[in-house]
């Protein structure tokens, strides 16, 4: 047999060969090498710039909290404060002394007319009470009127209660105060609840909320029998409950919160809570402060404490029914 006898040529282009083999696998490890350090820096660069946006987010929304809380917290300090140490010329942010006994001397505050902060407290309740489960009711009636049923110049309605709504709220104040005059609802719960029984925004509010709810089960809910009432409390009104439970929220913290209607309507024996607070608060008996001050002279710290005392609620209210609020509203434009 003959040998195959490999030349010097081809041992000489067979070594070439396998040094451009190990070059380009130099080439080829050293690229991987250079891509996987360009991405870990890239990473790391991603990282510090996210935990740098963090924190300048954190700092700037607690910065702003801070300056939101600044007025509640000075409310409270300042009520808790004695009225030498809140009128010295230098201000302290917490007080030497906690006079817990201003908050029952506002207690004991009353008005001319010998009205004080329960029964203005009962007057308030039952508005709101009446006023918001009459005002619900009345409105879901409406939204699903304008959003259901089929009739004649429903869309022209609709879009002239949502102009009345461009119309400011103090231009309605003489108008409707003639009115209750001659229907003589003056120093009444009546004047306090059937004025105001009825928001625009929140028709317009829940009518979307309808609006969005599929017409195919309407049309289930009719081949299974069900009237348009039935229809409305059994199916509508559990669908749209977050936001029926914003509308009784916010209904209820706008009634506590009236102030010039009723002091406008009604008597101090008629009037809210929130008008109590304006009483001018004093050491009537002169046992806090023993003659100190005038029996006549209002003190600050003992309205800091009404103002409190009125606040209270609301801020109770809001913190464990906050996310009924914000998922209502926020639902309400959303189609689908």
């Amino acid at each position: 047999m003959k040998e195959n006898k490999v030349t010097p040529n081809e041992m000489k282009q067979e070594q070439i060969l396998q040094e451009k083999a190990r070059s380009a696998e130099k080439m080829h490890a050293y690229a991987a090498a250079n891509s996987d350090l360009n991405v870990e820096k890239e990473l790391k660069r991603q990282r510090v710039a996210r935990v740098i946006r963090n924190i300048i987010s954190y700092a700037f929304l607690t910065l702003c909290a801070f300056f939101a809380f600044l007025p509640f917290y000075w409310m409270i300090i300042s009520s808790l404060k004695t009225e030498t140490e809140y009128r010295a010329s230098s201000p302290t942010f917490f007080p030497t002394e906690f006079k817990w006994a201003n908050y029952a001397a506002v207690l004991q505050q009353t008005s001319s007319s010998g009205a004080g902060f329960w029964r203005m407290l009962l007057n308030t309740l039952v508005v709101g009470i009446f006023s918001t489960s009459l005002g619900v009711i009345v409105t879901i009636v409406t939204a699903y009127a304008l959003a259901r049923m089929k009739f004649s110049g429903k869309n022209i309605l609709f879009a002239i209660m949502l102009g009345t709504m461009m119309i400011p709220g103090e231009m309605f104040t003489i108008t409707n105060y003639i009115t209750v005059a001659d229907l003589h609802w003056n120093d009444t719960y009546t004047v306090l609840i059937l004025p105001f029984l009825v928001s625009i925004y929140y028709v317009y509010l829940l009518r979307n909320n309808f609006m969005q709810i599929p017409n195919s089960l309407y049309q289930a809910a009719k081949v299974d029998g069900l009237s348009d009432f039935g229809y409305l409390v059994k199916v509508m009104v559990p669908l749209t409950a977050p936001t029926l439970v914003s509308i009784t929220l916010l209904k209820f913290i706008g009634t506590w919160n009236s102030y010039i209607w009723p002091r406008l309507v009604n008597n101090e024996e008629w009037q809210m809570i929130t008008n109590w607070v304006t009483n001018g608060f004093s050491d009537t008996s002169g046992a806090l402060y023993g003659g100190q001050y005038p029996l006549s002279e209002p003190l600050t710290t003992l309205r800091m404490a009404a103002v409190c005392m009125v606040s209270l609620p609301l801020f109770i209210l809001f913190i464990f029914c906050r996310k009924y609020i914000m998922h209502g509203v926020s639902k309400s434009g959303t189609k689908g």
